[in-house]
């Protein structure tokens, strides 16, 4: 990908699915990244093995992106370990699949924060860091259009993430900062892990190419989004979705 040697960045939810995807999609371009992850576990050791093969100038940090303290925490590690930032995938995300007549405030909250709220801290957070060139992508979710039975919560707050994705891309463009955002469709992560076979099947059966996603579909476009073959992309969504 033209202009990504050299650049520095920030990957949320960096630790499994789409966001280790784009983690070493961007690392193997000649990325440095900082990684966020809320949990350290297996995927976590796998993943800083993974980066040290590749190459030195990588960072693992443990933050909450709803956690205020957290994510402030976060963007100072950005500027101490790579002095500044030119892209940020704002990928940390949660779902659970809840009829909307028994949805507890608590679980609307919960997914709320973390998908939509959690998007805007950081990249409130990290603006200082971006200069002119810069690029913000936010992962959406074609749930926010299809409109899906027990996910009204999550696709209200992926609704929110485009636009406040839109309206960013116009403020901040002036100053060089490009926002888009990535709507995925179905992806192998682990947000589908419980499904059975006959339910990814009939979910494979409605995309025009016949199969789920892998977060290497979404990462491959993440980098188009980051590089300077975009630089005239701004405030606006690629879908990613298989032709659902």
């Amino acid at each position: 990908m033209r202009g990504l040697e050299g650049r520095r960045a920030l990957v949320t939810g960096g630790a499994r699915g789409i966001g280790r995807a784009c983690v070493l999609a961007l690392a193997k371009a000649g990325v440095r990244t900082v990684v966020a992850y809320r949990t350290k576990d297996q995927a976590v050791v796998d993943l800083d093995v993974e980066l040290a093969e590749i190459g030195s100038g990588h960072r693992l940090v443990q933050a909450d992106v709803t956690s205020a303290e957290d994510v402030a925490a976060l963007a100072k590690q950005c500027e101490d370990f790579l002095g500044g930032l030119d892209i940020v995938v704002n990928n940390a995300g949660v779902i659970s699949h809840v009829p909307y007549s028994v949805l507890s405030d608590d679980e609307w909250d919960r997914i709320v924060r973390t998908n939509l709220d959690g998007t805007h801290r950081v990249t409130k957070a990290v603006l200082p860091l971006l200069g002119n060139g810069s690029s913000v992508v936010n992962i959406g979710s074609g749930t926010a259009d299809a409109g899906v039975p027990t996910l009204g919560h999550y696709a209200a707050a992926k609704a929110g993430v485009v636009g406040l994705t839109k309206a960013l891309g116009k403020e901040l463009g002036p100053v060089g900062v490009r926002v888009n955002a990535v709507v995925a469709g179905l992806v192998e992560t682990n947000m589908i892990s419980s499904y059975s076979n006959e339910q990814r099947e009939r979910l494979a059966a409605m995309t025009s190419l016949r199969r789920l996603g892998k977060p290497e579909d979404i990462a491959g476009v993440v980098l188009f989004l980051a590089s300077d073959l975009a630089r005239y992309v701004t405030a606006t969504t690629v879908r990613v979705d298989g032709g659902m």
